[in-house]
């Protein structure tokens, strides 16, 4: 009995190893029990401080769970919640369109050629680095505070870290791949389109999954810019009702879209690029 409780605790344990899908299941159920126990227990919980019972935490600083629920249907029925989901969702993959428009070539040339890449990494490197908050007021002097400046916020901070990552994706094909094309008498733009691309293609695809991440993270400052519609506009009617219920139905809504569209991509990673998963 010990030898095999020690076995279980090493495969628990084990650094980088893979877990029994029955056993990842269990904790990831438990992590999503924990997290509603404890909100459940922090809203529900009645104490006495001298007035009568009142919750654990005030309901206005953590809104209980069938609070949340309920903001969802009546944001749902009467404030148009779905149709805001949609306007924020068709911003995005607006912006992320013209991201991959403009990442996936330049970083193709940036990733394949040394000069390429040294011409334009002084100048897209720092871009990573500053804060993109800080660039709200020169787009709303560019675009105007309309659905153009939203997307063009989108896609700046979507663009400045998919670009590295298809160079990255780029460059770290096997030279061996390149070398023994050059030896069967492929040209350099034949080396790219039939060797780089489609070996850099899978990881470039992964990075989508950290751009879709990053997009639905920066969905609600394109929006605080003249909220009209979109998820922004939902949690600005929150703020001026001071429904702390609709900010978090809000907020709930947000993450769980991020979680499905992650999905999906992870589905059709699976889908375009199944000879990986089978080597893998």
């Amino acid at each position: 009995m010990s030898r095999v409780r020690a076995r279980g605790a090493v495969s628990l344990w084990s650094i980088r190893s893979p877990l029994p899908a029955s056993t990842g299941r269990i904790l990831s159920l438990a992590s999503v029990v924990l997290f509603f126990g404890a909100w459940c227990f922090l809203s529900y919980l009645q104490v006495d401080r001298g007035k009568g019972p009142e919750p654990l935490v005030s309901h206005h600083f953590l809104p209980a769970p069938d609070e949340v629920v309920k903001s969802i249907l009546y944001l749902t029925f009467e404030k148009g919640l779905l149709g805001a989901v949609w306007v924020s969702t068709l911003r995005i993959l607006k912006a992320f369109a013209l991201s991959i428009a403009v990442a996936f070539p330049l970083g193709i040339l940036m990733g394949a050629f040394e000069s390429v890449r040294r011409f334009f990494d002084p100048i897209v490197a720092p871009l990573r680095y500053l804060p993109i908050t800080a660039f709200i007021p020169l787009l709303i002097l560019w675009f105007g505070i309309e659905e153009s400046q939203k997307v063009a916020f989108l896609f700046l901070g979507t663009v400045v870290f998919l670009l590295p990552a298809v160079v990255d994706s780029i460059r770290v094909v096997p030279e061996e791949l390149v070398q023994t094309a050059f030896t069967l008498g492929a040209s350099r733009a034949q080396v790219i389109r039939t060797v780089l691309i489609p070996a850099a293609l899978p990881q470039i695809f992964d990075s989508f999954r950290v751009m879709n991440a990053i997009a639905w993270t920066y969905i609600i400052l394109a929006e605080i810019v003249n909220p009209q519609n979109g998820i922004g506009y939902i949690l600005r009617l929150a703020e001026q009702h001071i429904k702390p219920s609709w900010s978090f139905a809000g907020i709930l809504v947000v993450g769980v879209i991020g979680i499905l569209t992650d999905l999906i991509i992870r589905g059709l990673n699976r889908l375009l690029f199944s000879w990986r998963e089978a080597d893998a």
